[in-house]
């Protein structure tokens, strides 16, 4: 760039400045001058730890975890004081960031401007995601791996297991120069949250920010959890027996709805309405270990209500909200367990659209044929022909 084009855009850009001083009536508003004797925070947070049910129906964790969250956050949230301006306790930005309010509400509520919300609320799930991600949800290990098996297999009957897997549609306001990217077929703008689950229904991994008009499998294609599983470094243990008649090792395997397709680690459900009994059995089997995914969005929905409605937030922060709701969810799903009412229902979230048919490949379709033939053998519980 030349040097009379430089002095040009400097020129422009100190008219820009001059002119937006010149437009603002204050350099804080009155209403926010107040924030250390009006503000919410110093006004409710002290009573509100006096009432362990009140604190964590509002900030959905209990006084202790919420103090063992705040120690491994306080070193990445404290801010530098100045003679101008006293910053913002480490304490409050966490307490405004769960409150799960909109901009605009926290803005009028705790008396702090928007883009001082904005900007702290992005620095939060930073932190909560950097600060926690290896503790609450680390890739597994082989042993982990088969814990997590042998967990599925006395909770839902069903060996080999080693997750469940869903995906999600997650509300935003349409992105800016976006086009219909992130339009999905419910007619409305979205991210997509894929994610893989235990049995305790915590999150294994997921993949935040795929599409909203993607519909099938080719998300969980991309993700990833997927790459690395078909590089075979995502340490799953080696195919093991399940069967007391037959010693074929079989292998351990994810299962999923039909959105996604079938292949040696992922199971789905067959597909046509004039199924065998066996099939049949094979997809109630199946749907016993894959409600777990559902029971896991379930709790994560209800439990952070900000998936309520829309994220009226850039596409980058509206991913860090994500991804650090979700390794929330694990540590407060470690810390103070769930409600049992919030498995039952998913607020906010629409399931990815069904429209992947692909048969997946002969050996594929052999595994599944070996699950369901187990099955109906000495893998039977007696309740199973009644659910068909």
């Amino acid at each position: 760039m030349e040097v009379e084009e430089l002095a040009c855009v400097a020129y422009l850009y100190s008219r820009v400045v001059r002119r937006r001083q010149k437009n603002r009536k204050f350099w804080v508003h009155p209403l926010l001058s107040d924030r250390s004797t009006k503000g919410l925070f110093n006004l409710f947070y002290n009573d509100l730890r006096k009432y362990e049910d009140k604190f964590f129906n509002y900030l959905r964790m209990s006084v202790n975890s919420f103090d063992e969250l705040m120690e491994q956050l306080r070193e990445d949230l404290t801010g530098q004081q100045t003679n101008m301006r006293e910053c913002i306790s480490p304490v409050e930005k966490l307490v405004v960031t769960l409150s799960g309010c909109s901009f605009t509400e926290l803005h009028h509520e705790y008396r702090l401007g928007i883009s001082t919300i904005s900007g702290f609320v992005a620095q939060v799930c930073e932190a909560i995601w950097n600060r926690l991600k290896d503790e609450f949800m680390p890739q597994p290990s082989t042993q982990m791996w088969l814990e997590i098996s042998n967990k599925f297999e006395k909770c839902a009957n069903f060996p080999n297991c080693i997750g469940a897997v869903d995906g999600k549609h997650i509300r935003v306001i349409k992105p800016t120069d976006t086009g219909s990217l992130y339009f999905n077929y419910k007619h409305y703008f979205s991210i997509v949250l894929i994610g893989v689950c235990d049995s305790n229904y915590s999150f294994v991994a997921i993949d935040v920010g795929a599409y909203g008009k993607s519909s099938d499998s080719s998300i969980f294609k991309e993700s990833m959890f997927y790459k690395k599983m078909m590089k075979n470094t995502l340490n799953i243990p080696d195919p093991k027996p399940i069967s007391t008649l037959n010693a074929e090792p079989m292998p351990h395997v994810i299962v999923g709805d039909e959105a996604f397709g079938l292949s040696e680690n992922i199971m789905r459900p067959y597909g046509g309405k004039n199924l065998t009994v066996t099939k049949k059995i094979f997809n109630y089997r199946l749907s016993r270990a894959r409600r777990y995914i559902e029971c896991t969005f379930g709790i994560l929905s209800n439990k952070w209500r900000i998936f309520h409605r829309p994220l009226n937030v850039k596409l980058d922060l509206a991913q860090n909200i994500i991804k650090s709701c979700c390794i929330l969810h694990n540590f407060v799903r470690a810390r103070d367990g769930y409600r049992y009412d919030d498995t039952l229902t998913v607020q906010g979230l629409e399931n990815i659209e069904n429209t992947n048919m692909t048969r997946g490949s002969q050996t594929a379709q052999t595994v599944r044929d070996k699950y369901a033939n187990y099955f109906v053998t000495d893998g039977e519980v007696e309740w199973q022909y009644s659910k068909i």
